[in-house]
């Protein structure tokens, strides 16, 4: 038993077809061919309804189905479908894709008239869904690989339109649309392999006073994790007491209301509450003298890597560096020590987990050794900041090479010619002679405002002119604007292609293309972009009916018409090279 459509039915899976009938009728309303089926959604395990999803490969919408049985047999129901419509999808990638029909329901295939076989539409079936198995980035899986693509589509919603616009309209391949945008799936991948390290925010509890003037503290598994790694000692009277002292409701308890708890604090006002707190006589056994000596109870370790010795640097620049200040003396205030030690121990924690999940290739040591000063300079080197590849960039394409040359040995034997031997001696003199009887005297310097004020008026209007048009909301009608701005990115992206299939990229993350395929590619744009010039007289049509003048329209089109009509120049006239040389 299945709803279609909020319609309850029956839901069969037959050797050629899946097939829903509607309660009451003998013929079924869904008919889907197995050769159809392209991709499957099912509801979460759990859910309130128990549905399915079933993606064409001429519809994406495909159909919903909701079994309707009691919720243990439904879910019994869907994982049998799920099963076998996984398997058949799976042997439809495997197959070639082939031209399908688009489902249609068989009330109007049983028409005694005949009636002419559809013409197979130009779907992503033959251009883009085989493409989309095939990995962008190698070294990675194809589904790690359509889920990184799908991830960077979600979060560039611009991104997201030109790909239905080009992709799936059939325009493009999926290839060619990731072409030059591998750099957005390698970025999406390092975000996800990197490992979120500990919060920096000191473990400092603050109790909520609800109704009654009762405290409310909210414990935590992630609470209790910080508490014991922040303060060793409380862990050590976890273990110590429960469950054979103290239940786990009756610890936490008694230790938000012990003079342990006010001690960790991280802040002077806990000194207050002190007073007030009673004593305990199972947590007063784990309070600890404050830290306040001159000497801190820990021993600090020496620190060796130079990404965090603030002292490194201390004697490079004695000549000229800062004095040390006599006034900053420890322990002047001694109920600041505990306070102030207590934020060290901190930070230090958070480096050490830090540094610890680096390699330990990266975590060097100094060698007293002859080589130390290049030790210390790799010890600041971060590999993540070069480049293991360097780009050696675009050929560039002269012409008159010879003439280029020619002009540059010109031009600096003219230079040579030209230059004289200076005199630095009697050139230092003569400045030295001329600043002779020349006093400083700044504070006497009055600047005329009448230079100043005409430009910093011209830079004034120069800035509100542009947060004037920032500002200003464009006043095209929603339809045309949403439509001219479809027309200029898919545009934009013809543009791309066809200039980065002209001049390949040196290094490329994705397998590269041989020439023939680059110039299949190119002449493929061209006729893409020979078509830009129609769409733009569309929308200025379009736009008369709306109301709004052709030039308008013209004027904002005629950046785009202009980069396409230097592509289409510059095609034909590369193609009248090539002809003319394979006829020489």
């Amino acid at each position: 038993k299945a709803s279609y459509k909020k319609l309850p039915g029956t839901l069969e899976l037959t050797d050629s077809h899946l097939t829903w009938t509607q309660e009451g009728k003998k013929a079924p309303a869904v008919r889907v061919q197995h050769s159809e089926a392209s991709s499957l959604f099912c509801s979460k395990e759990g859910a309130a309804q128990v549905r399915l999803k079933l993606g064409l490969v001429n519809d994406e919408a495909g159909h919903n189905f909701t079994f309707t049985s009691p919720s243990a047999v439904a879910y019994v129901e869907r994982e049998a479908f799920k099963q076998e419509l996984t398997n058949i999808i799976s042997r439809n990638r495997s197959a070639a894709p082939t031209p399908l029909q688009k489902p249609t329901p068989l009330a109007a295939i049983s028409t005694p008239a005949k009636t002419p076989a559809p013409i197979p539409s130009t779907s992503r079936a033959t251009s883009v869904s085989s493409d989309t198995r095939t990995p962008i980035l190698s070294g990675i899986d194809a589904a790690t690989d359509f889920r990184l693509r799908k991830k960077v589509l979600l979060f560039n919603p611009e991104l997201l339109a030109l790909h239905k616009e080009l992709v799936m309209s059939g325009h493009i391949t999926e290839s060619e649309f990731w072409d030059g945008r591998e750099h957005l799936l390698l970025a999406e991948a390092a975000a996800e392999g990197q490992k979120r390290g500990r919060p920096g925010q000191l473990v400092d509890l603050r109790p909520q006073t609800v109704e009654g003037g009762e405290v409310k503290i909210v414990i935590t598994p992630q609470l209790v994790h910080d508490i014991f790694d922040e303060f060793p000692v409380v862990a050590r009277a976890y273990n110590d007491n429960v469950p054979n002292k103290l239940s786990e409701a009756e610890f936490w308890k008694r230790y938000f209301q012990s003079k342990l708890f006010n001690a960790h604090r991280a802040s002077i006002r806990s000194s207050a509450a002190q007073h007030v707190v009673k004593d305990d006589p199972i947590f007063d056994k784990y309070l600890e003298k404050d830290d306040d000596e001159l000497e801190p109870r820990r021993a600090r370790n020496e620190v060796s890597d130079l990404f965090i010795n603030i002292g490194a640097t201390l004697e490079d620049h004695v000549e000229t560096g800062n004095e040390k200040d006599v006034t900053m003396q420890a322990g002047r205030q001694r109920g600041a020590l505990p306070l102030i030690r207590k934020f060290n121990e901190h930070s230090e924690r958070l480096l050490n987990s830090a540094l610890g999940e680096v390699p330990p290739t990266k975590r060097r040591r100094i060698d007293n050794g002859n080589d130390e000063d290049e030790d210390a300079y790799a010890q600041i080197t971060l590999d993540d900041l070069r480049d293991p590849e360097a780009m050696s960039g675009i050929t560039l394409q002269m012409q008159d090479r010879e003439r280029y040359f020619e002009g540059q040995l010109t031009r600096s034997a003219s230079e040579q010619a030209s230059s004289e031997v200076v005199d630095v001696r009697a050139a230092f003199a003569e400045l030295k002679h001329g600043f002779r009887g020349w006093e400083p005297r700044f504070s006497q310097l009055r600047k005329d405002k009448k230079a100043g004020d005409p430009a910093l008026d011209s830079m004034t209007q120069n800035v509100s002119a542009r947060l004037d048009i920032r500002t200003r909301k464009t006043d095209f009608p929603p339809t045309l604007f949403r439509q001219l701005t479809t027309c200029q990115t898919a545009a934009n992206e013809f543009l791309r292609q066809f200039w980065t299939s002209l001049y390949p990229p040196p290094t490329t993350t994705s397998s590269s293309a041989t020439p023939s395929q680059n110039a299949a590619k190119v002449a493929k744009m061209a006729g893409y972009l020979s078509k830009t010039r129609e769409k733009v007289e569309a929308l200025v049509r379009a736009g008369q009916m709306e109301g709004v003048e052709p030039e308008r329209v013209e004027v904002a089109m005629k950046p785009l018409l202009d980069a396409v009509e230097h592509a289409l120049a510059f095609y034909r006239v590369r193609g009248a090279k090539n002809s003319t040389l394979k006829i020489a």
